[in-house]
């Protein structure tokens, strides 16, 4: 019997995989780390305890499975793309990896559009945000030099798990698009784009494909994990490339909406979309994209409000505190009598590019009840990627039903909300974990499938379908335009200096 790992470096754990050749899961397991906000609008993490948390996660899914670490065929490793880790001439981190949610690059995010903008798109298929790595760098540059003077490689997070378990210093196609500074067109570094980062092109790693094999384990960390030295270790891609793998979104016309930390409407292309509130990717499948909007705040929208308002609210055995409060959400009708949420807790990306906006509740009366505003949040939430269907719709990508995935998706309520906000019929898979997607990678990069389409359809199956209800779709329609409205109005406010304290 063979099996296939999968790890994931999501925002806050290392979730691991194991399925076997069928796809069917054997064993999960999943350990937490920090995440460090130093200043107001800062977010980083640290290295070392993604590798630490991905020791314990492999050892306890070892237990968990009983399975020989020997008839572990291969494993891959997948991350939110954006992250670098700048290593120093020892292989040590210089310093904490910024994370995609922060937001102090902003500034240098416009001057690229400003100054770049024609060699963005033309290059890299995308408009510079906050989020990108180049402007990231380019921050670093004007504010810690010597970290970059002092930098002799450049990996992204999930090649930084690998380094440590293989010694490969390599990067995928896709990751490498992440960077801003990747030529697409060229497939290879922008001499350009590079040029604004401060690094010499010898930091840059080669460029691999994601399913290519890029090293094996070592002796040293088969100590440290358990796995057995000499797996072979494939090389693996960003996290949303793995959940639309996982999610079974791998050809031309499929779709999936993604309710997890962020908010993400993919449609799977044979061409990329210059739209500056669209981001571009290749896919894993050549001559494939996924054109795909996306809303900063999704289900990390839900947590906040979990962890700041419904803190004390008292659990019954079995139950979460998420169950209760969809439980008491679903008892209010469509539109909260009036109450609306704006998910912009961290600014905005499609369809505003706006580190300015902020989150807001409008309307609140004496009326309301705290049912009303959990599902205000769930409805601000569906809102904000009806904005994200808007944008694909412009360009043609609307689609007519599409995958559901992410975190938030095991919500009945919300993937109900979603679906009449959306007017589109919803697919849940039965594993949409981008770890599992991982694990299918790395069964088509040892050679157990034949291909990636083989792969997802041996092992991709679908749990539930939910269908819109044609008169909520219709009755949420005005109120959409009126979430729309307020976000014109407030806009400008936002925009405008405040004290922060």
């Amino acid at each position: 019997m063979k099996y296939l790992l999968g790890l994931d470096l999501g925002s806050g754990s290392v979730k691991a995989t194991l399925i076997d050749l069928h796809g069917y899961c054997v064993a999960v397991s999943a350990n937490e780390y920090a995440t460090y906000y130093p200043q107001d609008g800062w977010a980083e993490q640290e290295p070392e305890e993604w590798y630490n948390a991905a020791v314990r996660t492999i050892r306890g899914l070892l237990a968990a499975s009983r399975v020989n670490p020997g008839d572990i065929a291969a494993l891959a490793a997948d991350a939110a793309t954006h992250t670098a880790v700048l290593l120093a001439s020892g292989d040590k981190p210089l310093r904490r990896a910024t994370f995609l949610t922060d937001q102090r690059r902003a500034s240098q995010a416009s001057w690229l559009n400003g100054h770049y903008g024609d060699i963005l798109r033309q290059q890299t298929c995308n408009t510079a945000t906050s989020v990108w790595t180049l402007p990231q760098l380019m921050w670093l540059k004007e504010n810690e030099p010597d970290i970059l003077t002092r930098t002799r490689l450049v990996l992204f997070a999930k090649d930084y798990l690998r380094f440590r378990l293989t010694g490969d210093r390599s990067t995928d196609r896709i990751d490498a698009m992440g960077s801003l500074f990747y030529d697409t067109e060229a497939q290879n570094w922008s001499t350009v784009l590079g040029a604004l980062t401060g690094l010499a092109e010898d930091c840059y790693p080669t460029v691999r494909e994601p399913t290519d094999l890029a090293g094996f384990i070592t002796a040293e960390a088969s100590a440290a994990t358990g796995l057995a030295a000499g797996t072979a270790v494939i090389t693996g891609t960003t996290d949303t490339a793995m959940e639309l793998v996982a999610a079974g979104a791998v050809c031309p016309g499929q779709s999936a909406v993604k309710l997890a930390t962020a908010g993400r409407f993919y449609h799977i292309s044979d061409y990329p979309c210059p739209n500056p509130y669209l981001i571009n990717y290749q896919h894993i499948i050549h001559g494939t994209w996924y054109p795909g909007a996306a809303t900063k705040a999704s289900a990390s929208s839900f947590r906040w409000y979990r962890d700041t308002f419904a803190r004390d609210i008292p659990l019954s055995s079995g139950q979460s505190s998420y169950n209760l409060l969809d439980k008491a959400a679903a008892a209010i009708k469509p539109g909260c009598a009036g109450l609306f949420f704006h998910p912009y807790l961290l600014g905005e990306l499609t369809p505003y590019n706006d580190a300015s906006l902020r989150g807001s509740f409008v309307g609140v009366t004496m009326r309301h009840t705290q049912a009303h505003f959990t599902r205000a949040v769930l409805e601000g939430v569906a809102f904000s990627l009806r904005d994200c269907y808007a944008v694909l719709a412009k360009e043609g990508l609307a689609p007519d039903d599409a995958r559901i995935i992410g975190g938030g998706a095991a919500s009945p309520l919300w993937r109900g909300i979603v679906a009449d906000i959306l007017g589109i019929p919803l697919d849940k898979p039965e594993n949409d974990d981008s770890s599992f997607g991982a694990a299918l990678i790395a069964g088509v990069g040892c050679g157990l499938f034949p291909s990636v389409q083989a792969a997802v359809a041996r092992c991709v199956r679908m749990a539930s379908r939910t269908e819109p209800d044609p008169a909520r779709h219709k009755q949420y329609e005005p109120y959409y335009r009126y979430y729309q409205t307020i976000h014109d109005v407030l806009a400008p406010v936002y925009r405008q200096d405040y004290p922060v304290t």
